[in-house]
């Protein structure tokens, strides 16, 4: 049984990390949220340690180490921009982290990242979870096994549309600096899924943004010509998914075909953690593609509409 820590235990994804350890067969010792709204952990680990103050959270961290009882790994679902922060911590603390994406905002981070684990001997894993999505594992087997037949590249559409309300820009994901805006903090995970799938970034352009609330561009990879749209605007709902009064939508066409993964999602954390302790995982190398895609995504110059716009960005963003 190996011994975990959480940082960010009041966050939304923060149950997922607790059901993990949980189904993993590991103990969560101590638990860290400035917010203490977090009477979740009760289903999971009710004799956990929690703590308000990190400066609390790190003593009794140490303290525990001391005592011969060290913490295995940090879970980290703190807000992006403390990623980096808490991932030295977990190392310095003679402990693997276990992060949430994005790994870090910045490239340059990874680097600096790299340089800890070799001095501590320990590791930074990224939750890539829709890497071990079965219907998305068999679409990589699938592409890679039609690609040397292939004539041209494949044509894909990214939509991902996630209504939030007056909160979210309040909060610390309305703040560019802090969250990256929507291209990182929620396209981040499809841009992985499709480095992964569909090889390098070969060229990138942004053709509107308004960072924190919805971007469009393209993205050129390996095998792929990408078209993609990310919003967080109720207003950009497609007339389906109004009519079904959902606040989400999230589509994925390659060549015209949908791609349908919203199974199993709920499990998908366990199924990292349990590649995480069996020896495996995904470090820095793995998640640097696609901070690098982002980063540039959030900071080079809107092109303006051509013939590579997504077609849903085109019509409702010339609609207002």
């Amino acid at each position: 049984m190996k011994n975990f820590a959480l940082i960010g235990a009041a966050g939304y994804v923060a149950p997922r990390h607790m059901k993990a350890i949980k189904e993993t067969g590991n103990n969560l010792l101590a638990a860290f949220d400035p917010n203490d709204s977090v009477g979740i952990i009760d289903s999971y680990f009710p004799d956990a340690s929690f703590f308000v103050e990190f400066e609390r959270f790190d003593r009794h961290v140490d303290k525990l180490r001391r005592r011969g009882q060290k913490i295995d790994y940090v879970s980290i679902c703190s807000p992006n921009y403390l990623h980096d922060a808490h991932i030295r911590f977990a190392l310095r603390s003679g402990a693997d982290a276990i992060c949430e994406k994005p790994l870090v905002l910045n490239p340059w981070n990874l680097d600096a990242l790299e340089e800890i684990e070799k001095e501590t001997g320990k590791k930074v894993y990224n939750i890539l979870q829709l890497r071990v999505h079965p219907s998305l594992i068999a679409l990589k087997e699938k592409i890679d096994k039609e690609w040397g037949q292939k004539k041209e590249k494949y044509k894909i559409d990214l939509t991902y549309i996630t209504s939030r309300g007056k909160w979210y820009f309040i909060s610390w994901k309305g703040d560019l600096q802090k969250s990256g805006g929507v291209g990182t903090n929620i396209g981040i995970h499809f841009f992985d899924m499709l480095i992964w799938i569909f090889g390098a970034v070969k060229h990138q352009e942004v053709h509107y943004s308004e960072p924190l609330k919805k971007m469009a561009g393209y993205v050129e990879l390996e095998k792929a010509e990408v078209r993609w749209f990310l919003s967080v605007d109720v207003r950009d709902l497609p007339e389906e998914a109004v009519k079904k009064q959902k606040r989400t939508y999230r589509s994925i066409t390659v060549d015209g075909e949908e791609i349908e993964f919203s199974g199993v999602f709920a499990d998908l954390h366990t199924i990292v953690y349990q590649d995480i302790l069996q020896g495996g995982g995904f470090a820095i190398a793995e998640a640097r593609p696609s901070i690098e895609l982002v980063y540039r995504i959030r900071n080079i110059q809107p092109v303006g509409f051509n013939e590579r716009v997504h077609p849903l960005a085109e019509v409702k963003l010339n609609a207002k």
